[in-house]
């Protein structure tokens, strides 16, 4: 056979493979379940870190983690195309239909909790702001559109111009602010919006004139989060932290969501139990998330240092 020839049936084959009929949950390929995970990007960085350490607790299953945002992996699960998908936001009921109608059953699994964590530049000032204050700078028709509005000033801030950072509209970061904060209203026009949870926090790092929202596990020391509060008085706020969202005293938490196409088995439902478990639930305490149940960390986890 000739290299053309070879080529020719290489390409032949992966064509073939690639349209063929999707995997059910947990299917082998090679003598090894590989299992799809796809979808928020708030939780991508736990899921890689699960997929990784669960290769060490049973090396005959991989887990292949992909992003995209809470509406890529809602869009798979529609699908059929993954076994698990990953989202920041709840589904939606005309979603949950969709997928009935192409033969899957979306069955629901909460994985942790997350504070919906609002950034500034490190420069600026403001420690508070209340929901409504939020509302009026992320909302349509809201009447904060420069720093000045709140009586603020910010080194390095010339223009006096806020740069709203915000994401797109396929994220589940996205869908959750717009309902918490926005009372499901619209946004303004003329935001950044970005396509990742890590975009935004660094975007802000580099602009004294910005404020945006990203998952808390993405805090670094070199950007500041704002303290929230759900009344009109600015001083009874509170901080997000891993506590305030566990307790839900943080007016912006959230739960980080799971789905399947249908009650989990074999492979998935291993993986799932386990993602439930200490182990799994202490990974993703260390990520920066809230644990979905009360967890003993006290011992190493197997392959941590």
């Amino acid at each position: 056979m000739t290299q053309k020839l070879r080529i020719l049936a290489l390409l032949l084959a992966a064509t073939s493979w690639m349209c063929g009929p999707p995997r059910r949950p947990g299917e082998t390929s090679g003598g090894r379940a590989v299992l799809q995970n796809k979808g928020s990007d708030t939780l991508v960085n736990v899921a890689q870190a699960w997929a990784e350490e669960y290769q060490t607790v049973e090396p005959n299953v991989a887990v292949a983690v992909t992003g995209g945002g809470s509406g890529t992996g809602i869009a798979s699960l529609i699908n059929g195309t993954v076994d698990l998908a990953n989202s920041s936001r709840k589904l939606k009921d005309s979603e949950a239909e969709q997928a009935r109608a192409n033969g899957h059953d979306p069955v629901e699994f909460i994985v942790g909790y997350d504070a919906l964590a609002v950034y500034i530049h490190n420069d600026n000032p403001v420690e508070t702001l209340t929901l409504e204050a939020l509302a009026d700078i992320y909302g349509e028709g809201g009447s904060v559109d420069e720093w000045a509005d709140l009586g603020v000033e910010i080194p390095g801030c010339t223009s006096g111009e806020m740069v709203r950072v915000s994401r797109q509209n396929n994220s589940g970061t996205y869908a959750y602010f717009r309902e918490a904060v926005l009372g499901n209203n619209d946004y303004k026009l003329g935001s950044r919006d970005m396509h990742g949870s890590k975009d935004v926090v660094d975007l802000v790092e580099r602009t004294p004139c910005a404020i945006g929202y990203s998952g808390l596990a993405y805090k670094t020391d070199h950007v500041k989060v704002v303290c929230i509060a759900k009344g009109d008085d600015p001083s009874d706020c509170v901080v997000p932290s891993v506590e305030s969202a566990i307790d839900k005293s943080y007016p912006v938490a959230r739960p980080l969501f799971m789905y399947t196409r249908g009650e989990p088995e074999g492979a998935v439902k291993s993986y799932l139990d386990w993602i439930l478990s200490d182990e799994g639930q202490c990974i993703l305490l260390d990520k920066g998330y809230a644990p979905a149940k009360p967890v003993d960390c006290s011992n190493p986890i197997a392959g941590s240092e």
